[in-house]
């Protein structure tokens, strides 16, 4: 562990957290232009077979890294960086097994796969040594270089390309080209992000020593499992409903998960701020001051994001709308899965604190036996009820997976999870956003007059009340540093 690790000061934390909250905002409102500018360009059907190869290139990376990404962020911040440190030896380490199996898959996938998605197999080592790479970048240098690449160009430069190349008259494979051009230029760029904290052609030792292998991949092989299930998440449901019901369902149903999913956008921005944190506080066995970080980031999410689930699943008609009349018939389901999401946000970062604790076997489990509830649920559902039944499925699955990643969170912690704190969030944030967003659909509808009515009267609210003392103390506690 580095000096500076040891004894990192608050203020660079809480820059973090803006950092990576200011990442979400960007990378939400990012993937909400590329879904808008898939599913207007080549409609129910044409967006389901992007998606679905999208869903194809997801899965397979992520199980391809095997968990080298988390890895990472869990070993890199325990060692020494610079020409004399230890850190570089894990390089080679992750990424030497990650690629290798990234270029056996792109190599059978792209000879005997169906010919749509061959492309999605080939794309498979560019995605990895991306994900790998950044995963690095997040754990040695400030939060701000991650979220720079991975937050804010990868995502605004996406629905730039697959927007030009549609413009252009192109179809599902360009478009599909256009998604994942950034990914690779995100690759060299992390790579360069990496030279200097780990002095890589500076004298770096690049040499794994055995207990290396041994003690990364003793944590990295649970998370691998696991990684696989949480990116497939959503991809799962649009792989099992373009088999089960059809490429327009299947474009439902992505479109659908891209909206509820946008609202853990700021979780992931705050986790990405406070997982090396986490892993040496956890690893110093402080679990305490692990303890209060998790609650002061369980807050914040709470009370950025539940208002914004309340609000999407209200206006659930309004919201789709906006995508074209064809995807109102997915207002049902995406009033389930803003509930859905709204348990996760709520349980906060277990899996992280879970995964930084070095429970990748506790964290294996409760996502796949939310997977195993998942996939059962959806082969009894999707073929009667579509994307409906898909998001049944869904919600069960996340509710599961999250209340077993709960009680071993618990358990790693020592602790309860919910303060007082939280639980005035969550009644402020998501119980009075839900009531005005009812009074008002119960006023001027559900459609998109009524959401707009609804977003002016939050954000007056919002304004006036960051002038309440109690409101004012609230923040203060969420911004204190561990």
């Amino acid at each position: 562990m580095t000096a500076a690790g040891a004894a990192a000061p608050a203020r660079p934390g809480v820059r973090g957290g803006a950092a990576g909250l200011a990442g979400a905002a960007v990378s939400g409102a990012a993937g909400f232009v590329l879904t808008m500018v898939i599913v207007r360009g080549l409609g129910a059907a044409g967006s389901g077979e992007l998606f679905t190869a999208i869903a194809v290139v997801t899965i397979a990376a992520a199980v391809c890294c095997a968990g080298a990404d988390t890895a990472l962020v869990w070993a890199l911040p325990r060692r020494r960086t610079g020409a004399d440190g230890d850190a570089a030896r894990l390089l080679p380490v992750a990424l030497l097994p990650a690629l290798l199996a990234a270029a056996a898959v792109a190599a059978v996938g792209a000879a005997a796969g169906p010919a749509p998605l061959r492309p999605a197999f080939a794309a498979v080592p560019v995605v990895v040594a991306a994900t790998v790479l950044l995963a690095a970048v997040r754990a040695v240098r400030p939060v701000g270089a991650y979220v720079a690449v991975q937050s804010v160009f990868v995502p605004v430069a996406r629905p730039a390309l697959v927007g030009g190349v549609l413009a252009a008259g192109a179809g599902v494979g360009a478009a599909f080209a256009g998604w994942l051009l950034p990914a690779a230029v995100a690759a060299v760029a992390a790579a360069a992000l990496l030279a200097g904290p780990l002095a890589l052609g500076r004298g770096a030792a690049l040499r794994p020593a055995p207990a290396d292998w041994r003690t990364f991949w003793s944590f990295a092989g649970p998370r691998g499992v696991s990684a696989a299930i949480d990116a497939g998440g959503m991809w799962v449901g649009v792989l099992l409903t373009a088999a089960l019901a059809g490429d327009a369902q299947a474009g439902l149903f992505g479109a659908v998960g891209r909206y509820v999913l946008a609202g853990l956008l700021v979780m992931h921005g705050l986790r990405v701020a406070v997982a090396p944190r986490l892993s040496r506080l956890l690893g110093d066995d402080r679990r305490a001051a692990a303890a209060a970080v998790y609650r002061r980031t369980t807050t914040a999410i709470v009370a950025l994001s539940w208002p914004g689930f309340a609000v999407l699943g209200v206006f659930a008609p309004g919201f789709l709308q906006l995508f074209g009349a064809e995807f109102t018939a997915g207002a049902p389901a995406m009033a389930l899965l803003c509930a859905a999401m709204a348990v996760n946000a709520g349980v906060g970062i277990v899996q992280t604190v879970l995964l930084m604790g070095g429970r990748s076997g506790r964290h294996l489990l409760a996502t796949a036996a939310g997977l195993a509830l998942t996939v059962a649920l959806s082969l009894v559902l999707v073929p009667r009820h579509g994307a409906l039944g898909a998001a049944v499925a869904w919600t069960a699955g996340i509710v599961a997976e999250n209340a077993l990643a709960a009680v071993a969170a618990r358990a790693v912690l020592g602790q309860g999870l919910w303060d007082r704190t939280i639980a005035r969030t969550a009644l402020l944030a998501g119980g009075g956003t839900l009531l005005l967003a009812g009074a008002v659909a119960a006023v001027a509808g559900r459609g998109v007059t009524g959401l707009a009515v609804t977003t002016g009267l939050l954000l007056l609210t919002v304004a006036a009340s960051a002038l309440h003392p109690a409101v004012r103390a609230l923040a203060r506690t969420i911004r204190r540093p561990a």
